[in-house]
């Protein structure tokens, strides 16, 4: 392999619309921050460079939901997201944004040379037209009916229900996702990307240059390049972006998959301003090795869109690696943030404070490297007990205790080392080069294992040498063995940073370890004749199942409550501006189909082992009933009994926690979040029927 000068490592960017989820770390920037720091551990020169997404229609359409500007919906969720990477340790040399000025013209520059070279093609098309809103509608401004499964409420580019890409034109009955309204088709202009002129170059590029690709990259670059590429729009009516640069382009913008990966050399222009680099550096010398971080949905525009964009411009560097990951599904479902079937990252650490390494372990041992994986509580839990815990932290505590008892925190002396020590010594010095070729080829989880298997070495020298057994009969011999034991332990703490950081400074700390390399690694006498030893500390809890309950009921019972308001929401987004349009008519038979009645709570308790359930005891006046109902985080037992309330009471009975709930309880949110009761505005017999 090519020696290089330095790296610039990317990661993609994260849409400022949502919060992280385990997914967007387990798919792109652990195996990305991995990388980065074992790189640095070794002494090369990086730049590892991310930053928000913050243009395109997924910002402006949860502006409109959020009902702020899509800049307040930015700041937001930036901030959020920063904080999010900065507490799992993600050690980004920047983390930017493309909403910046610099940004700006950044993009602006890279499309002008691309315009004044003639690489783009103007073309007329017909789009829809919002009237009422007096814009063109981008594909997920457009609802309707799909024609390949009749799904009503289908997005313009794809179906969510049945997967079919879609055309708008394509949509029975299309609608303006801001008025309600059937948008209008009308002529507009737009600027095209011609990728079918770089068809042969990019087969070349890829499919000869680039057969070291992982496998499920080439695979899905092959398929695009074998079915032919044609051209792509590069640019977009709307308000929100990087404004075309040129005269009579007033209302356009740059289309954010060109805008977005421009965004990654932005970004490093920002960076090495404020490190006294120079920026040309890690995009435009040939001694520079450029590596993409991306989840398997952004292969096509990392692989053959940016290169393409970059080869036409000329002046820049293209990647040596884009090594995707897949998807990573949650208790056997795909991730839905829209469905809410996602673990948060910020939620996560409220849940687990100080236990951002055990997620990092747990991702990168379950990672989703050549195909999509499932992430499993049970399975967080017992790599957390069975590995981390009885391996990993089961060594580190019984040498530091061991230390601590015999020597006072002293570094005990080798002594004559026997043909024990001479093995182990043998087999730890293997550990640095084959962890680390295993990260140069990406496959994280196998070095990962590697390490592990130096704990367990670790694990199984100490049990076989037994000094707490020799120490009164041997302790000359006891002293060579802890010895041993400390300096693997300094091993470990070099060569488990990439992966577990937290515990890798924690273990420096302890060990008194200062200004290590990963070429330090490898050796078993790291550790000073003088350092002193700090006490032993826990480094991974045992989590308890009630622990983990709690969390798959936390995640099922958020599907249950977006999905309740998904089935009643509007089907238009409320802009900022005006009220949501009311939603298309029923028949009085469809309303008549639902059992309304108001009905009196009489009884109130927590469902055990639940944040969020309460279990209600529900007269009827003809009849009692029992109804679960998800309140207890706005409501505690005692405040609800007694109140009236408006029960859909022929809803099929469902099984909650053991419990058979028969109905479901209106609840409306006030402008402030907070749960309100749907009742009636005086006293009425329990049971009456609301009609």
């Amino acid at each position: 392999m090519k020696e290089y000068k330095r790296h610039t490592i990317t990661a993609a960017l994260p849409y400022a619309n949502g919060p992280l989820h385990i997914g967007h770390l387990a798919g792109c920037y652990l195996p990305a921050d991995i990388y980065a720091r074992y790189l640095r551990s070794k002494g090369e020169d990086v730049a590892f460079i991310c930053g928000s997404d913050e243009h395109g229609v997924a910002i402006t359409l949860k502006a409109m939901q959020e009902r702020v500007t899509p800049q307040q919906l930015v700041d937001k969720y930036h901030g959020m997201i920063k904080k999010a990477f900065e507490d799992f340790g993600i050690s980004f040399d920047i983390y930017s944004r493309t909403s910046t000025e610099l940004h700006r013209q950044t993009a602006s520059d890279f499309f002008t040379v691309l315009y004044e070279k003639d690489v783009f093609v103007k073309k007329t098309s017909t789009q829809y037209y919002d009237v009422q809103f007096k814009q063109f509608l981008a594909d997920r401004y457009i609802y309707g009916e799909c024609p390949n499964c009749h799904y009503p409420n289908a997005y313009g580019d794809q179906c969510e229900n049945c997967g079919t890409s879609l055309d708008p034109k394509d949509l029975i009955n299309p609608k303006s996702r801001l008025s309600g309204e059937a948008p209008e088709l009308r002529e507009t202009e737009h600027y095209y990307l011609p990728l079918q002129n770089y068809e042969e170059w990019l087969k070349n590029w890829i499919l000869e240059g680039h057969k070291d690709w992982k496998t499920n990259v080439l695979g899905q670059c092959r398929s695009w390049l074998m079915q032919g590429l044609h051209e792509r729009s590069i640019t977009r009516d709307m308000n929100w972006g990087v404004p075309v640069p040129l005269p009579g382009a007033e209302g356009k913008v740059l289309y954010v998959w060109l805008d977005a990966p421009i965004g990654y050399i932005t970004a490093t222009k920002e960076w090495a301003a404020s490190h006294h680099k120079d920026w040309k550096l890690y995009w435009e010398d040939e001694e520079t090795r450029l590596v993409q971080f991306i989840g398997k949905d952004n292969i096509v525009f990392h692989c053959i869109i940016f290169p393409v964009m970059l080869k036409a411009h000329g002046d820049f560097i293209l990647p040596d690696n884009v090594p995707a990951n897949e998807f990573l599904n949650i208790e056997g479902d795909k991730v839905s943030t829209s469905r809410n079937w996602a673990v948060w990252l910020h939620e996560y650490l409220v849940d687990f404070p100080g236990k951002q390494d055990v997620l990092r372990y747990v991702l990168c041992s379950n990672a989703p490297e050549t195909k999509d994986n499932d992430f499993l509580w049970k399975d967080f839990q017992a790599k957390n007990n069975n590995e981390l815990a009885a391996i990993l932290g089961n060594l580190v505590n019984r040498i530091l205790t061991l230390t601590d008892k015999y020597y006072e925190g002293a570094m005990p002396p080798a002594g004559i080392p026997e043909d024990t020590e001479n093995l182990l010594s043998n087999e730890v010095q293997n550990y640095p080069s084959k962890i680390g070729a295993l990260i140069e080829e990406f496959k994280f989880r196998e070095a990962l294992t590697e390490l592990m298997n130096l704990a367990r070495l670790g694990n199984k020298y100490l049990t076989d040498s037994e000094p707490w057994k020799i120490i009164k009969t041997n302790p000359d011999r006891t002293k060579t063995v802890m010895h041993y034991s400390l300096q693997l332990l300094a091993n470990i703490a070099i060569l488990c940073e990439p992966f577990l950081p937290d515990t890798s400074r924690k273990l420096k700390d302890i060990l008194d370890l200062k200004n290590l390399t990963w070429k330090d690694g490898g050796r078993l006498d790291i550790l000073r004749e003088d350092a002193r030893i700090s006490a032993p500390i826990i480094f991974y809890d045992k989590i308890e199942d009630f622990e983990i309950e709690k969390q798959i009921e936390k995640l099922h019972l958020s599907k249950v409550q977006v999905q309740t308001v998904m089935e009643t929401a509007p089907t238009s987004i409320e802009p900022v501006s005006i009220i949501a349009p009311f939603k298309e008519n029923i028949s009085f038979d469809d309303f008549s189909k639902m059992d309304l009645r108001i009905a009196t709570i009489e009884a109130a308790e927590r469902v055990p082992k639940t944040d969020k359930l309460l279990k209600l005891s529900i007269n009827l006046g003809s009849e009692k009933r029992t109804v679960v109902s998800g309140i207890a985080g706005s409501f505690s037992p005692e405040e609800v009994v007694g109140r009236q309330v408006c029960l859909i009471a022929n809803l099929e009975p469902r099984n909650i926690k053991g419990i058979m709930s028969q109905g479901m309880i209106l609840m409306v949110e006030d402008e402030n979040k907070k749960l309100v009761f749907v009742k009636p505005g005086e006293d009425v017999p329990a049971g009456t029927v609301v009609s």
